[in-house]
């Protein structure tokens, strides 16, 4: 039996077109997604859809549609973003699915039966972008401190959960599991709202219709964070708590944007332990993406589209950008300089380079077919371990969500693959037949190198890795049993490979 690894995306709000955050959380979760699966896991990869809500109904009213077309149109922007993006997502779920649906209300009635959920009323100040409540002292002239936007007071009949009780429960979960909040500042800045004082939550609203009716009350709607963040169990198939619920649940990691923490962290835990359901084991909030050192916005006309860089630059490129150059759980600024720079440096002169360096001369000095190597010496044994250490390394990274780590550990064998062939010059063994033996050697070790990188890199730049494996004549699936060193059988036929990525020229400012 494979080991269960279950890892989602937030699912994405259809009032907003997919932008380069929601391309980088999706980006992450698939990287983590198939490297479990090449290690040998049996992955559940979730993303989807958001669809109810007051923001889309008055979204849809002012588009002259209903609230389902809107939805319908948005949501195929994200499934063939997906597409291109190459994301090898398990389920996309809908929040308007029966499926959802279904579970939303079951859970409801449970907590309701339990007692934790109870009617009353309702008066604050209420942000509708944010879909927030504020009390008074939280605002900031009576303005959201999330979004900076005018609120208004509202006041309505609503049912309330008890997220009061669970305070001591979730501190003690938090403090009991130092992964659970990642990474560490975001854990401290969590304890430190609970501590301040969980309120009871407003769990439904009457001002509107777009959502879930309360079981046995459909004057009420479900509160949208309640309604949202049970799709992670839905899509598993709850309230039935076998079959796939059984086997994933507790999630390994919900992957999410830092302005979401405290619903993930907060809202969601203390749902599940009113319903007696476990607590997901890792919830990891990462950074935002400036452009160019201002925020992305529409009115600054400055919003990257993830659509339009994959045209432009190609889909591995920029699945290779968006991990490598910011570390995970950081902000970001994105920059077209600082992608043509990394396409040229690290995939054109490093990888392709090596690459087409290496099947060059495999063809001049041995007609493309590999030789056996001979005795190994000290210079070809620091290359070895070098590549079989950072497999290792790798590893740690990923564990870790350290993406652009893991990169560079792949990045520093590549180099050390460039180095080997200026330190053992290939093309000086050759013009010596008594050196025969020792170029086959050379040329094994700087193949065979390659090939453990290209594995490894299947996770983040799956067409390329391909690409490389291919080359290298290795038709095989990349799997965790390639990873050892050995794998090229002599004889095999290697043919020399094209520029995987040819420069882009730098245009001058």
């Amino acid at each position: 039996m494979k080991p269960a690894f279950y890892v989602t995306t937030p699912i994405y709000y259809v009032n907003d077109v997919p932008h380069i955050g929601h391309a980088y959380t999706t980006l992450a979760a698939d990287v983590l997604a198939r490297y479990k699966r090449l290690k040998g896991f049996d992955v559940f990869f979730l993303t989807g859809t958001d669809e109810h809500g007051q923001k889309v109904e008055k979204a849809a009213t002012a588009a002259g549609e209903t609230p389902l077309e809107l939805a319908d149109r948005v949501m195929k922007r994200f499934q063939s973003l997906w597409e291109k993006l190459e994301i090898s997502h398990t389920d996309f779920i809908r929040t308007t699915q029966e499926r959802h649906k279904k579970g939303v209300s079951v859970l409801f009635e449970r907590v309701m039966e339990k007692g934790d959920i109870y009617l009353g009323e309702y008066e604050d100040w209420y942000c509708t972008p944010c879909e927030t409540f504020w009390t008074e002292t939280q605002l900031i002239d009576y303005k959201c401190p999330d979004c900076n936007r005018p609120t208004e007071k509202l006041k309505e009949e609503s049912y309330f959960f008890r997220m009061s009780k669970y305070q001591d429960q979730l501190l003690a979960h938090i403090e009991a599991n130092p992964d659970f909040i990642q990474p560490k500042s975001r854990r401290n800045e969590i304890i430190s709202f609970v501590k301040e004082g969980l309120r009871d939550l407003s769990v439904s609203r009457t001002t509107f219709q777009w959502g879930i009716p309360v079981p046995g009350n459909d004057k009420h709607v479900v509160y949208v964070w309640f309604d949202a963040l049970t799709n992670y169990i839905t899509a598993l198939g709850y309230p039935e708590e076998g079959g796939d619920f059984g086997k994933y649940w507790p999630c390994d990691v919900h992957l999410i944007g830092k302005d979401i923490l405290r619903f993930h962290t907060v809202y969601w835990p203390t749902f599940l332990m009113a319903a007696g359901l476990p607590i997901p084991k890792k919830v990891f909030a990462h950074g935002w993406w400036t452009v160019e050192g201002q925020k992305m916005s529409k009115s600054l006309q400055n919003v990257v589209e993830p659509n339009m860089l994959v045209d432009k630059y190609g889909v591995d490129a920029v699945r290779y950008f968006l991990l490598r150059e910011v570390p995970f759980g950081l902000d970001g600024d994105f920059s077209h300089q600082a992608l043509i720079h990394r396409i040229n440096s690290d995939l054109a002169n490093d990888l392709g380079n090596l690459l087409n360096r290496s099947t060059a001369m495999l063809g001049k000095y041995f007609g493309g077919v590999l030789q056996a190597p001979g005795e190994e010496t000290e210079l070809d044994k620091t290359y070895r371990e070098k590549t079989v250490a950072m497999i290792g390394q790798v590893d740690n990274f990923i564990e870790d969500m350290a993406f652009s780590r893991a990169l560079q550990a792949i990045w520093e064998v590549i180099s050390a693959g460039n180095k080997y062939i200026d330190e053992t010059a290939p093309w000086t063994l050759a013009k010596d037949p008594e050196q025969r033996e020792r170029l086959s050697t050379v040329m094994y070790y700087m193949l065979e190198s390659q090939r453990v990188v290209y594995t490894l890199l299947s996770a983040f730049m799956p067409k390329t890795a391909q690409k490389g494996l291919c080359c290298l004549g290795w038709p095989e699936e990349a799997s965790a049993e390639g990873l050892a060193w050995g794998g090229l059988k002599p004889g095999t036929t290697i043919a020399k490979a094209e520029a995987l990525f040819p420069r882009i020229e730098e245009k001058a400012e």
